[in-house]
């Protein structure tokens, strides 16, 4: 009569596959499949419906067809991890991890490449937000866009917030017979959390002496506010990916759980990449119990008929 192995658990007894990390990198994988479906709707909404293709024209890329792609690619590449983690299937689960890294070195490349030709991208963010002053009032979804960046930076036009003499609603000469004449957006102002949002405080700012200014808008330029956050931010990204470099899982966790302490505000695309770096040490965990697990199941199956086993 055969007898287990002591050394060599049966397969039906154990099984070397942790639950935990199996359904955690399935729950991961579902929230960003659903947000990825959310994305592409919006796209298509965007795209279809709206038709604002003359506002729109001034950014570089179409925002609808940047959200089509990146929902499509996000939808695709979620599917794999879901799958492959609830299936326990390899190729997905590779796949899966591939693309991770993949979009990660991309990313860390683009910062770089933004970084050694800075001059060259100050200049096409220089074009991009001047061409969005003069559509302001064009598009909804632009006028939201704008208002937000100027909100979130604490600043005000490209390189000072005269440019926004360039709209045609805001412009200073003489004929102009908009009632927003040589203002400025309310987005550009300096409100304190607990102020009600006034949206003719910056009637008439262009008109008055720079001191005074100051006191109620934010006159920086949003370009050195954006190139100043790509900065700190390639640094960042810099860190985790020399964290993920070391192969060893231990320095790798303790690099993502420095930054995560030492940030007291994360910003949102170091969140986004740290989420990217624990989906690809999920999966790799995932992909190795797995890969036990059947060298487990094929030794047993070599012994399973052994009358010494």
């Amino acid at each position: 009569m055969a007898r287990t192995s002591r050394g060599a658990p049966r397969s039906e007894e154990f099984t070397f596959v942790s639950p935990a990390v199996k359904y955690l990198l399935f729950i991961f994988n579902f929230i960003f499949w659903i947000i990825s479906l959310v994305l592409v709707l919006i796209g298509v909404y965007a795209r279809i419906v709206k038709h604002a293709e003359t506002a729109l024209a001034c950014l570089a890329v179409d925002p609808a067809v940047m959200l089509l792609i990146v929902g499509v690619l996000m939808f695709i590449i979620t599917f794999c991890g879901c799958v492959g983690s609830l299936r326990e299937n390899l190729c997905l689960l590779q796949t899966f991890c591939i693309c991770l890294i993949v979009i990660f070195i991309l990313q860390l490349t683009a910062g770089v490449l933004g970084f050694i030709f800075s001059d060259k991208a100050r200049g096409k963010v220089t074009e991009v937000i001047n061409n969005a002053i003069v559509h302001y009032r064009d598009d909804i979804d632009l006028q939201n866009l704008i208002d937000f960046g100027q909100k979130e930076f604490d600043c005000c036009g490209a390189l000072t917030y005269l440019d926004w003499s360039k709209n045609i609603y805001f412009n200073c000469s003489k004929d102009n017979p908009s009632r927003e004449r040589c203002s400025v957006p309310f987005s550009c102002c300096i409100l304190s959390n607990d102020t009600v949002i006034n949206t003719m405080c910056g009637h008439d700012i262009q008109e008055l002496d720079y001191i005074k200014v100051g006191n109620r808008i934010h006159t920086n330029g949003c370009i050195d506010k954006i190139v100043d956050w790509i900065h700190s931010n390639l640094f960042l990204l810099g860190g985790i990916a020399l964290g993920l470099a070391i192969p060893q899982v231990e320095p790798y966790i303790s690099t993502l759980a420095q930054l995560l302490i030492e940030e007291t505000h994360v910003e949102p695309s170091v969140m986004f990449s740290g989420l990217q770096l624990a989906g690809m040490l999920l999966s790799q965990i995932l992909m190795n119990q797995i890969k036990d697990q059947m060298e487990l199941q094929n030794y047993n199956q070599k012994h399973s008929f052994d009358p010494w086993s």
